[in-house]
């Protein structure tokens, strides 16, 4: 098989369409990551904005004993 030597079309990612993640209730990690969030987007910082919802998707949260 020979390989490409001519440039190629850049392959387009579709962007996350997922709503923002919310801050949990009573939790001072979400409320810190929400409060970060908040103080970034006015700045116009997206890459941080980005990493908060991140954060606040991937917390882990002690789950309820039934």
């Amino acid at each position: 098989m020979k390989p490409i030597t001519y440039a190629q079309l850049p392959v387009e990612l579709p962007l996350r369409s997922d709503p923002e993640p919310a801050p949990v209730a009573g939790c001072g990690v979400c409320s810190a990551l929400a409060a970060q969030r908040k103080d970034a987007r006015l700045a116009g910082d997206g890459s941080t904005v980005s990493d908060c919802n991140v954060e606040l998707r991937n917390y882990p949260h002690p789950r309820a004993s039934p």
